[in-house]
C-alpha cells in the first residue's frame, strides 16, 4: 500500500523566510562595509544602532517583491481553480485547469478537480441519457393506448376487433405500470447500501412460489420445469430476493421456445449459495452479455414490446446489495444461464 506523499509547502516557506533574513542580512552588511570602506558613507557598520532601520527598510522592500512572487505562483493557480468552480456551477463539466504547477498541493488540487469534472461528466451524461431512456419507454406504450383509444371510438367496429383493442390497452395500461414500478424500486436501491428488513425464509419455497405466480405464461408456452430445489433456508430480505427470481424466471419463459424446458437449481458451494436459471432460447453473443445489466438495454430487439430492459438491471442491484454476484453463461443457439451466488454467511444451515 503506498503512502500519501508529505507534504513539503511548510518546509518551502520555511527555506524562503530563513534565506530572505540571510540574504538581506548579508548582502545589507556587506555593501554597509563596502561603502564604509571607499569613504561614501561615514557610519561604522559595526556600531549597533546605525544598520537597524536601514536593515529594516531593506527586509521589508526585499520580503515584499519576494511575497510578490510567491503570491502570484500560489494565487493565480488558485484563481483559476475559483474561475473553474464558477464554470462548473453553470453546467460546464469540460472544464479543465492546468496541471503543470511548481507546487505539489497545487498541482494534486488540479489534479482532482479535473477528475471530479470528468466523473461529473459522465454522470451528467447517464443521467440525461436515463431521462432520454424513461421518456422513449413511456411515450410507446402511451401513444398505444391512445391509439386504440381512438378506434374505440368508431361505433361500428365489431366486437372482436373491440374485445382486441380492449386487450391492447389493458397489456400497455400494466406495461406502465411495471415500468413506472421498476423505476421507482431501481431509483429507492440505487439510493441505498443497506438491505431493509431481513428475515429466515425459506429459498426454495421461495423460487417454487414465483414459478407458480408465472404459470398463465409458462403454461401458454407449455413450458415445463425440471427442478433441483433442495432445502435451504436464508437470512435477507424476501420481498427483494422475490423481485430476483421472478425476473429471471420471466425472463426465461420469454426467451424459450413452446415446449421447451427451464431448470432451476439450488446448491451449496464452500463460502456461498448458488442458484441458477437455465433456459433453451437462442442465447446471446458475447457483446450483448456485456450490457445486458445496463438499464433500459434490451439486445433482442424482436421482445421489445414484452419487456422494459430494467428488469436485469434491477436484479443486478438487489444482487450488489446482497453482497453477492450474478454472472450469466450463454452462447446464440445455445440457451442461457444465470447464476447467482449469496454469501453463506447471510443463510442458515440447510437440511437436505
Amino acid at each position: 500500500m503506498s503512502r500519501k506523499p508529505r507534504s513539503k509547502l511548510w518546509l518551502y516557506f520555511a527555506i524562503l523566510v530563513f534565506a530572505t533574513i540571510f540574504a538581506v542580512f548579508l548582502l545589507i552588511t556587506l555593501l554597509w562595509f563596502a561603502l564604509y570602506e571607499w569613504n561614501i558613507i561615514e557610519a561604522d557598520p559595526r556600531a549597533r544602532h546605525n544598520p537597524v532601520l536601514v536593515l529594516a527598510f531593506s527586509s521589508i522592500l526585499l520580503g515584499t517583491v519576494i511575497a510578490l512572487f510567491v503570491g502570484k505562483l500560489i494565487i493565480r493557480p488558485m484563481q483559476n481553480i475559483s474561475n473553474a468552480f464558477d464554470e462548473l456551477s453553470k453546467g460546464n463539466f469540460s472544464i479543465k485547469v492546468p496541471e503543470n504547477q511548481c507546487l505539489m498541493e497545487i498541482r494534486e488540487m488540479s489534479k482532482r478537480f479535473n477528475a471530479m469534472t470528468y466523473d461529473l461528466s459522465h454522470i451528467e451524461t447517464l443521467r440525461s441519457d436515463f431521462v432520454a431512456d424513461v421518456s422513449h419507454e413511456f411515450k410507446t406504450p402511451i401513444a398505444a393506448i391512445e391509439g386504440y383509444a381512438t378506434l374505440l371510438q368508431n361505433h361500428s367496429l365489431s366486437s372482436e376487433k373491440r374485445d382486441h383493442y380492449i386487450d391492447k390497452i389493458l397489456d400497455n395500461s400494466r406495461r406502465l405500470s411495471t415500468l413506472s414500478g421498476n423505476i421507482l424500486t431501481l431509483s429507492k436501491l440505487e439510493n441505498q447500501e443497506i438491505v431493509p428488513g431481513k428475515t429466515e425464509y425459506r429459498l426454495d419455497e421461495q423460487i417454487r412460489k414465483c414459478i407458480l405466480m408465472l404459470e398463465n405464461k409458462w403454461e401458454a408456452k407449455h413450458i415445463e420445469f425440471d427442478m433441483e430445489l433442495r432445502r435451504q433456508n436464508y437470512y435477507g430480505s424476501e420481498p427483494l430476493l422475490e423481485q430476483v427470481w421472478s425476473n429471471l424466471i420471466d425472463n426465461a419463459i420469454k426467451h424459450s421456445p413452446f415446449g421447451s424446458s427451464i431448470r432451476i437449481a439450488i446448491w451449496d458451494k464452500s463460502e456461498a449459495i448458488s442458484v441458477s436459471v437455465s433456459d433453451d432460447g437462442d442465447g446471446m453473443t458475447a457483446e450483448v452479455q456485456k450490457h445486458i445489466f445496463e438499464k433500459f438495454y434490451q439486445g433482442d430487439k424482436s421482445r421489445e414490446s414484452e419487456g422494459n430492459g430494467l428488469g436485469l438491471a434491477l436484479v443486478k442491484r438487489i444482487i450488489d446489495l446482497c453482497k453477492g454476484s450474478i454472472e450469466v453463461k450463454s452462447a446464440p443457439g445455445k440457451g442461457s444461464t444465470f447464476i447467482i451466488s449469496l454469501p453463506k454467511t447471510n443463510s442458515i444451515s440447510s437440511t437436505a
